[in-house]
């Protein structure tokens, strides 16, 4: 998709920035918190959007790369490398915005779990079950159309 790091950069953002909203929302929902919806909510998520930025950039995205080209598949076949990297930046950012929503909901609510770790396994799992079919049957198409469509024609084009 991206062929330079400025289109890798776009990219990247278009799919943070609606991954991060659903995925709030979502968490918002299953927590009962929704109907809490104020001014620290939009900074919160805003904080989560730079900070799943700066993973996808600096650690999640270089380690899904080389995680899904080292995988024995047929990467002639485009949607296989699709898959590949969409699902091992799917599990790289859950396991990271987990900690992040782990440590946000204990300094906002606080929590009343006597493990941790469990509370955090609890928050992935549930992460998961709804990030990854969100990037690879919604997200990921959409933004890669609009990514393909609107975004990379005005890059290419002659100014």
């Amino acid at each position: 998709m991206p062929s330079s790091k400025k289109e890798g950069l776009i990219f990247g953002v278009m799919m943070c920035f609606g991954m991060v909203i659903v995925m709030s929302l979502y968490n918002a929902v299953i927590n009962g918190t929704i109907h809490d919806f104020s001014m620290f909510s939009v900074v919160e998520i805003a904080t989560g959007l730079v900070i799943a930025l700066v993973l996808d950039i600096a650690v999640v995205g270089p380690l899904a790369r080389k995680i899904a080209f080292s995988l024995p598949i047929d990467r002639s076949k485009k949607i296989n490398m699709i898959l590949a990297m969409s699902s091992c930046m799917v599990i790289g950012m859950v396991l990271f915005m987990s900690l992040f929503g782990l440590v946000t909901a204990v300094f906002a609510h606080g929590l009343e779990v006597e493990n941790l770790f469990t509370a955090y396994l609890m928050i992935a799992g549930k992460n998961v079950i709804m990030a990854l079919p969100l990037q690879l049957l919604i997200m990921g198409p959409l933004v890669r159309g609009l990514f393909t469509k609107v975004v990379k024609p005005r890059l290419t084009s002659p100014a």
